[in-house]
């Protein structure tokens, strides 16, 4: 089967500062890959990378056997959550309807498929009893659960997730996991999942891209997330701790966080 995302030899620079280098990173379908690492490691630049919109500086890319393209509709994209303001004029449902006919040009005079799509996949969001709301009176939450319907709405091969749980509660952060996780388990979907936080998919993970000062360490996450590689990634002692089944990572520069760095 063809690989989701082949990068073999991947360099991105900006000016004499390298984000990172020598990434090597095969995605099989289906598989669920979280990317970590701390503030400014390229975590999200990753991501635009796959998307289309930044060209590598060295190496090769090739996204569902291709060469990355911007608008590729075959890639579902849940960006970080960004609120909306009353000069939004859309209600909730409209941001899932944006998925389903949002490559048309002109008003969306939508078919009746069309409008039966959209119902379903504010059902599968669990969004009924708001999506008919004004969006921007929506919760962060509610709004990351429609941006979800929106991007799952062609039925992606690959689904890109920028911190979609940041700043959730704990309902919210499982709501949208268990929709990512679902898209996966029920479409084959292969999943780059970005976080500050791996504990909420954790259960869901195959495989860890953490990436510190231009280095990488790829693979499980028993294998990536514990003292000494950590440690050796950060050039300073680093703890790894597991509580009630949750990472917690102390160092590098931090007071104790669950699992690790921050947004990028």
């Amino acid at each position: 089967m063809t690989a989701a995302i082949e990068l073999s030899g991947a360099r991105l620079t900006f000016g004499a500062r390298t984000l990172w280098r020598d990434l090597d990173l095969e995605v099989a379908p289906g598989e669920f890959v979280a990317v970590l690492g701390p503030n400014g490691s390229g975590k999200t630049t990753l991501l635009k990378a796959v998307l289309g919109t930044q060209p590598l500086s060295a190496g090769r890319l090739r996204v569902l056997g291709r060469p990355p393209t911007r608008g590729d509709r075959r890639i579902g994209y849940i960006p970080q959550q960004r609120l909306l303001d009353a000069s939004t004029p859309v209600r909730g449902a409209d941001l899932v309807g944006f998925g389903v006919d949002g490559a048309r040009f002109g008003l969306p005079f939508r078919r009746r498929a069309d409008r039966e799509r959209i119902d379903r996949l504010i059902r599968d969001v669990e969004a009924e009893r708001f999506a008919g709301r004004a969006a921007w009176r929506l919760s962060g939450g509610e709004q990351q659960r429609l941006r979800g319907g929106q991007a799952i709405a062609d039925d992606p091969a690959l689904l890109l997730c920028d911190e979609p749980l940041i700043s959730l509660d704990l309902a919210n952060q499982a709501a949208v996991s268990g929709l990512i996780e679902r898209q996966r388990r029920e479409h084959g979907a292969a999943v780059l999942f970005v976080t500050h936080d791996v504990n909420p998919v954790l259960p869901y993970v195959d495989r860890v891209v953490y990436l510190v000062d231009g280095r990488v360490r790829i693979g499980r996450p028993d294998e990536v997330l514990t003292s000494p590689v950590l440690s050796e990634l950060y050039g300073t002692h680093v703890d790894v701790v597991r509580v009630h089944d949750r990472i917690v990572v102390i160092g590098a520069g931090h007071d104790a966080h669950e699992h690790a760095g921050e947004a990028s």
